[in-house]
């Protein structure tokens, strides 16, 4: 077989083969091509690296030899390309991504051990692939870098994320409505750069000298500026031609929102980061399906598969690109199962792996990263109220646990509802302005004395006597519960609550000396976390047993579910008497968290412990009940918020500070040129298919052998990416702001570079000066247009009036 002509290798693979002509015999030829079968674990051999055909030529038609047979082909997410060039036994070039339709066998190309370079020259040729990823990275690291110290001031959510890493430095348990990942990188910045987690992180207030903010903005900024490279090497993985992957790299570079965004103490950038981390991962596995098992498949498989449980652990918005990353199995699988070649046994490890390293991996990640949070902040903060009392009661500097252990009548107590996300119950000197419009009843997540209620006997029994014979709550009991601030009784009546009309209102009426019947409620024990079931339950315990209050007259529960009331509310949760008995409901579980009896001994610590699990699940539902709260207020307008609608237009921009004349001012704004072409690539790319498919229905063939399943399987990634991370916000109640857009951006991106990819810099119709003049073209407008915004990244400063000319579009408010 002769030896293989230098023109029909990718560009990089010409310069090695270049060198090592020279030594390159027939046996090598011999021995170049590995046949095995597929469905045995590869050789250990070294392949061919994907997609790493850099010249257009290498992207063009290569004959499949007449020995392979009928190929067989597959499409959608499931086809795997790999772009490399190999040759058939007559020595004309074959596709690697034909390899995929052998009926039996799987040809591996394996590439030729280099001598070590003995000059710098060799050296250079022999790693070339790494240049422009290393020089990209350099060049991001100025981008995101440069002047990172230039604002003392505390900017925009810095305020939140700042204060966040502070507690892990002080180890105090704190509440967010994002996952701990990020926070814990942050407090990890701080303990790096030798914070001590003294500042308070109030918005807009000057850091003090003791306060290494640089340093942490730096640390956090490494993972804005490593999207870079990361984006080079996807481009690569995608099986761009070379000019496409500096396209993509650039725009990845000189978006002014990621280069901003990335700047300041911010969970975006490790957002961002492991949602390209997650892309990449899912690219270069997908170039590892032609050798299934090999340790580079698993290796890619795994890495996606923790990818995704960082990206998760950052922010709730990873499941987006998890979404993505479950489409592409599910298609891939349907695909395998379309195979008739493979055995059932290889098609359930295949089940097996994607279970192991797509399900238990992202979990154990996600779940690893709550336990480390509970490790580190292991004393009592600002947080506690959102958890449960058992949990709190392990908290360094928390006195539950040495609470008197048997509640008795006379005791102050707070109640805690045990419904996931639930409150403690909380009464203040407010009325409802409906219904009854006695004193408000709500559930509250913070520490406040209008959480304390008193126990005491029916009107119709002896006053208490603090002097008396203890009289101890047993289930079954009737009892009176009064709001301690006001001396007002808690008490419902048929009347409906404000929120869940369904349900009675429940309110605090009378005084001491003035009520009714209808301020009895019945003590009904669930059971006991420490003891078991209600009948070993003798004596009230409080943090452990588990309680149910059923109005005395009209028979209803008490029961706080998460129904937030409006403005007059002070947006807390609304409590209400529901009517339906249902044993199993949560919501109409209460226990004793705080106790206070001077005539009771104080509790035992040993009696107290609190799962994991349990304390996983719980903290997570309040997280989502909290992020579901995050809606509009529509009596206060938010200039900060926007609306998805606005964002692939880039008709609204974000200031992220004072805009005062001696300010410095950032203004969260994207590149107009990557995000205009972007929205319009995704547009142009649902035409371009219509117009294929209508094309391939009249029998024209626009196609080489298997470019189409490609050409698909790229413009799947990009167009689903952007879809599920722009989708769900059109139907999110919640508040939105333009950052939300910022991880489909980059799905954007991918398909800007596909179609210029596929259009034009892969067209056999364009001439090299074409191409290489709309590659300038490009080139020049993303780098002159951050040039032209570039103050809004690295800080305006002085009246912003003097600097002219960023008004694009009206509807930005930067003067």
């Amino acid at each position: 077989m002769p030896p293989r002509p230098l023109q029909q290798l990718p560009v990089h693979y010409q310069l090695s083969a270049a060198y090592s002509e020279a030594t390159h015999t027939e046996d090598d030829d011999a021995s170049y091509i590995h046949v095995s079968d597929p469905y045995q674990d590869p050789t250990d051999d070294e392949g061919l690296p994907l997609h790493y055909s850099m010249a257009e030529e290498s992207t063009r038609r290569r004959n499949v030899s007449s020995n392979l047979g009928s190929a067989k082909k597959e499409e959608g997410f499931g086809y795997h390309d790999t772009n490399g060039a190999q040759d058939d036994a007559d020595g004309k070039g074959l596709s690697a991504k034909h390899v995929k339709f052998l009926p039996r066998g799987q040809q591996h190309v394996r590439r030729r051990r280099l001598p070590p370079p003995s000059t710098l020259n060799e050296f250079i040729q022999q790693n070339w692939e790494w240049i422009p990823p290393i020089i990209y990275t350099l060049l991001a690291a100025f981008t995101r870098f440069y002047q990172i110290g230039k604002s003392n001031t505390v900017v925009w959510d810095e305020a939140h994320f700042g204060k966040f890493g502070s507690h892990y430095l002080k180890r105090e348990f704190y509440f967010d409505v994002h996952p701990p990942l990020g926070k814990m990188l942050v407090g990890l910045a701080g303990l790096l750069s030798g914070y001590d987690g003294s500042f308070e992180f109030k918005s807009g207030e000057v850091y003090p000298d003791h306060v290494p903010y640089t340093a942490m903005r730096v640390m956090l900024a490494s993972f804005g500026a490593a999207m870079v490279p990361i984006g080079w090497l996807t481009a690569v993985e995608l099986g761009f031609s070379q000019r496409t992957c500096h396209l993509v790299a650039l725009m990845v570079l000189f978006d002014c929102a990621w280069a901003t965004i990335s700047r300041f103490i911010l969970l975006d950038s490790m957002l961002l980061f492991f949602t390209f981390t997650t892309v990449f991962g899912l690219t270069k596995f997908h170039n590892q399906q032609w050798r299934s098992f090999s340790f580079d498949w698993w290796f890619w498989l795994a890495f996606t598969g923790a990818s995704i449980g960082c990206v998760i652990s950052v922010k709730w918005v990873g499941f987006f690109v998890t979404a993505l990353v479950g489409l592409y199995t599910i298609e891939d699988l349907w695909d395998k199962f379309g195979d008739l070649q493979m055995p059932v046994r290889v098609y359930l490890r295949h089940w097996a792996a994607r279970a192991l390293c797509l399900i238990v991996i992202p979990i154990l990640v996600y779940m690893a990263s709550f336990k480390i949070h509970f490790l580190i902040l292991n004393h009592s903060g600002p947080g506690d109220a959102q958890m449960s009392s058992l949990f709190q009661a392990n908290l360094r500097g928390n006195d539950f646990a040495q609470n008197p252990l048997e509640v008795a009548i006379g005791s102050k107590l707070t109640l805690k509802n045990m419904g996931w996300g639930g409150g403690l119950l909380h009464s203040h000197a407010h009325n409802y302005p409906t219904g009854s419009q006695q004193q408000q009843v709500t559930c509250y997540h913070y520490k406040d004395d209008n959480n304390n209620f008193l126990v005491m006997p029916r009107w119709d029994e002896n006053d208490y006597d603090p002097n008396g014979d203890l009289r101890f709550i047993h289930d079954g009991d009737i009892i009176r519960l009064v709001h301690q601030s006001t001396g007002r009784n808690l008490h419902s009546h048929p009347l409906p609550a404000p929120i869940t009309k369904l349900n009675n209102e429940v309110s605090c009426y009378g005084n001491a000396t003035i009520g009714d019947y209808q301020d009895y409620w019945v003590v009904e024990v669930v059971d006991d976390l420490h003891l078991g079931s209600k009948h070993n339950v003798h004596n009230i315990h409080s943090l452990t047993t588990r309680l149910r209050f059923r109005h005395h007259s009209q028979g209803c529960y008490l029961r706080a579910a998460n129904a937030i009331l409006p403005q007059w509310g002070w947006k807390q949760v609304e409590v209400s008497c529901v009517k339906e008995n249902n044993p199993k409901d949560a919501h109409t579980y209460w226990n004793v968290e705080s106790h206070w009896n001077d005539r009771l001994p104080r509790g035992e610590v040993k009696l107290y412990r609190s799962p994991f699990l349990r304390d996983f699940w719980h903290l997570n539902v309040a997280m989502m009940t909290s992020n579901n709260a995050l809606i509009p207020d529509p009596d206060k307008e938010d200039i900060l918020a926007s609306t998805p609608y606005q964002w692939p237009w880039l008709n609204v921009g974000l200031r992220m500070c004072g805009w005062g004349d001696q300010q410095i001012k950032y203004y969260l704004l994207g590149n107009p040129i990557i995000w205009w072409s972007g929205t319009a690539s995704l547009v142009i790319s649902l035409a371009a298919l219509g117009m294929y498919l209508l094309r391939m229905q009249r029998r024209f063939n626009d196609f080489e052998p298997g470019q189409f399943d490609h050409v698909l399987y790229v413009g799947k990634v990009a167009f689903l990416g952007w879809f599920l991370h722009y989708f769900p916000f059109l139907i999110m109640g919640r508040v939105t702001y333009i950052h939300h857009y910022l991880p489909a951006l980059w799905f954007s991106v991918l398909m800007t570079g596909h179609l210029l990819d596929h259009f034009i810099f892969k067209s056999k119709r364009l001439s090299e000066r074409t191409k290489w003049t709309v590659f300038i073209f490009c080139a020049l407008a993303v780098i002159e247009t951050f040039l032209w915004f570039r103050g809004i990244v690295f800080g305006i400063e002085g009246p912003i009036k003097d600097h002219k000319g960023l008004l694009w579009r009206k509807s930005w408010n930067i003067y």
